[in-house]
């Protein structure tokens, strides 16, 4: 599987953890930045990312802010990602059974690089349920195509 991966200053610390954790699970991980401790504008890292997941690059990706919140906000303008800030285990694995959601975002500043890494695994092993929530998904989708029901 092919991840996107990228941070802001906020997020510098776990995002490099995460990048290692990927590799060492042989995760092919395209490293959209940042490199060095410098304030960046999140949004252009996050829109690297949502672009790379939505033009079918990588499979997922997985942003790291100071919150995952900005992160989320800015991927999610990108046509076909469902990111999800999560923060905590029963959120990181539903939003992908449940929602489908291609990027995972998380707060550098809130949880721990060894919960992060824990609420990587649980993204990238969950598998879309489908179903009733495919449904669902597919109203997420028209919404955003058509901006309506």
């Amino acid at each position: 599987m092919r991840i996107a991966l990228g941070c802001d200053h906020g997020g510098l610390e776990h995002k490099n953890a995460i990048l290692n954790h990927l590799k060492d699970r042989d995760f092919e991980v395209f490293d959209f930045g940042i490199y060095e401790l410098e304030s960046v504008d999140y949004p252009k890292i996050a829109l690297k990312v949502a672009n790379s997941v939505a033009q079918g690059e990588c499979e997922l990706g997985i942003l790291v802010c100071g919150t995952g919140i900005g992160m989320s906000l800015a991927a999610n303008k990108v046509k076909g990602i469902r990111a999800a800030a999560c923060s905590e285990h029963f959120s990181a694995k539903f939003t992908r059974l449940h929602n489908n959601s291609n990027i995972l975002c998380l707060g550098g500043r809130v949880i721990g690089i060894g919960t992060a890494l824990e609420l990587v695994d649980l993204f990238v092993d969950t598998e879309f349920e489908g179903g009733r929530h495919q449904r669902r998904v597919d109203m997420i989708s028209e919404i955003e195509n058509e901006g309506e029901l």
